[in-house]
């Protein structure tokens, strides 16, 4: 079976969506982390075939995985961590980061996690 790039974009449509449901997000936060509008829905269908969608899931999947890194013994806490406040962002929530700085906000989340890593 050849793969298209609207197959590509079904499958990680599904990985983003999976991994949305384990971080327990509203349909806003959704739309938040992947650059959408409060119109726009994120859902199943293929992302968006842009730069911006696809640099944000990529970043988004990275994220994912440095909290499995970071908390291997509690998926529980990788999982919430997205949706609990934090010192280290004023006291607020990683996705209120997102929301209020967009793609920059997705990096300092991501560099974060990748610094507290490798301390």
């Amino acid at each position: 079976m050849e793969i298209t790039p609207t197959a590509d974009r079904r499958a990680l449509a599904k990985m983003v969506t999976a991994l949305f449901e384990h971080w327990h997000l509203s349909a806003a936060d959704r739309a938040a982390l992947l650059g959408l509008g409060p119109q726009q829905r994120a859902g199943v269908a293929p992302l968006r075939h842009d730069r911006d969608t696809r640099d944000r899931v990529g970043h988004l999947l990275a994220i994912h995985a440095s909290l499995r890194q970071l908390f291997p013994q509690n998926r529980e806490l990788a999982y919430r961590w997205m949706s609990t406040q934090n010192k280290a962002f004023e006291n607020r929530t990683p996705v209120e980061i997102v929301q209020t700085w967009g793609f920059a906000g997705l990096l300092r989340i991501r560099t974060y996690l990748d610094r507290a890593q490798h301390s």
